[in-house]
């Protein structure tokens, strides 16, 4: 594992605890929680579908 993947891993952790105490703070149920992350999930998902039929590359 190089230098540059540690660093990457540390800032996506912070980043998922960012991201978790945000949505920790509006005090919502589970339900609603599970509700929104497969809202979100099938938001990505379809624009996936949607530059993968299309042709869409990413860059290096």
């Amino acid at each position: 594992m190089s230098e540059g993947s540690i660093i990457s891993i540390v800032a996506l952790l912070g980043w998922l605890i960012l991201a978790g105490s945000a949505l920790a703070s509006f005090r919502m149920g589970w339900g609603k929680m599970a509700q929104l992350a497969l809202v979100w999930l099938a938001i990505f998902a379809g624009l996936f579908v949607i530059a993968d039929l299309m042709g869409a590359t990413l860059p290096n």
